[in-house]
């Protein structure tokens, strides 16, 4: 009788521990026929993550009391075309490490969580990306994507940074919303580029009802030229539409500097939705100024909350000697490009 009643003890309390903790397994296998058409060459590939980024991720959480918790993130990319993993860069100075096998690139985090807010640490986005995806309708995936990423001068923290410290709001603040992060480079003290991959960065919003608006800023240390970034963008649910824009600008010290926008919308249709877009971006240099403009449009069809099939076509204009192309095609300077994207994303 007492090792039954001291069983049912221990079952007791272990139940007890399990719901206060919970760990849970997603992820996202994209699959995308991407063609690319350019004045020089042509390309056709099976390649990923048109519509959403293909990943495998396990998250977690642990109730410590009293409004505490602890999380986990761990989220890694995958190339489901040919099977591999996705490379990180581990000191956000460009070079990236991992050899093709599975590294959790896209955030690996664990959080301390409460009614002051979040602190985060580990690899995770950047603020001055976030302005970016939300407010692109196609989420900076796929062909469709804004200019502003396309253009490179953001450097190697535009998406995403290593070795960083974040802090985020409590939710519960009347609609405003932000974050704020500091990020290393974990040089030698010594060393020449000792600051290279240093970075800070701040992002503030408001979303309330159909009005979502953020501002974000950031300046990432590095030798050859400090990178300070700032971009703002907005969306507005009509109901029947929800449109959107962001204006982005970065600027290299000794270097380049470059401008650009994006204007669009998502509109509902069916079981699924129209996405379109028009984004440019201009980089500012001595005797050139290069300018590439996009025009996109895409559909998803729904065909249930997990599955989806999507189309894209996309064509950029090129000026002033810019020579963008499309899905991995050759274009010549002030030549255009067109790309079209077909696939299927699947969620779990």
């Amino acid at each position: 009788m007492k090792k039954s009643l001291i069983a049912l003890a221990v079952l007791a309390a272990s139940g007890a521990a399990m719901a206060q903790s919970s760990v849970t397994l997603f992820g996202v296998v994209d699959a995308t026929y991407a063609y690319g058409n350019g004045s020089v060459a042509n390309r056709s590939q099976l390649t990923n993550s048109g519509y959403n980024s293909s990943r495998l991720g396990f998250r977690g959480v642990e109730d410590l009391g009293g409004g505490m918790s602890a999380s986990f993130w761990l989220e890694a990319g995958l190339n489901n075309d040919n099977g591999s993993g996705a490379l990180t860069p581990t000191n956000n100075q460009g070079a990236t490490t991992g050899g093709g096998g599975l590294t959790f690139n896209r955030r690996s985090t664990v959080s301390l969580n409460g009614g002051f807010g979040e602190v985060r640490l580990g690899r995770d986005y950047t603020p001055q990306f976030w302005n970016l995806t939300v407010f692109d309708p196609f989420g900076t995936n796929g062909v469709g994507t804004t200019q502003t990423l396309n253009s490179g001068l953001g450097g190697p923290t535009a998406v995403r940074a290593s070795n960083s410290i974040g802090y985020f709001l409590p939710g519960k603040l009347g609609g405003f919303y932000g974050q704020a992060q500091y990020y290393m480079g974990e040089n030698l003290s010594n060393a020449a580029n000792k600051k290279d991959g240093n970075g800070m960065a701040l992002r503030v919003g408001y979303a309330n009802g159909p009005i979502n608006v953020a501002l974000a800023l950031s300046e990432t240390k590095f030798l050859a030229g400090d990178i300070q970034s700032i971009n703002f963008g907005g969306q507005y649910d009509l109901g029947v539409a929800k449109v959107m824009a962001h204006y982005s600008q970065d600027e290299i010290d000794g270097g380049a500097d470059g401008k650009g926008f994006l204007i669009g919308g998502l509109v509902p249709m069916g079981a699924g939705e129209v996405r379109l877009s028009y984004s440019t971006y201009k980089i500012d240099t001595v005797g050139a100024d290069p300018r590439s403009n996009k025009l996109a449009l895409g559909y998803v069809h729904n065909l249930s909350k997990r599955t989806a099939l999507y189309t894209t076509v996309a064509r950029v204009t090129n000026k002033n000697g810019a020579a963008q192309a499309l899905n991995g095609s050759v274009t010549a300077a002030n030549r255009n490009s067109t790309g079209y994207d077909f696939g299927i994303r699947h969620s779990f």
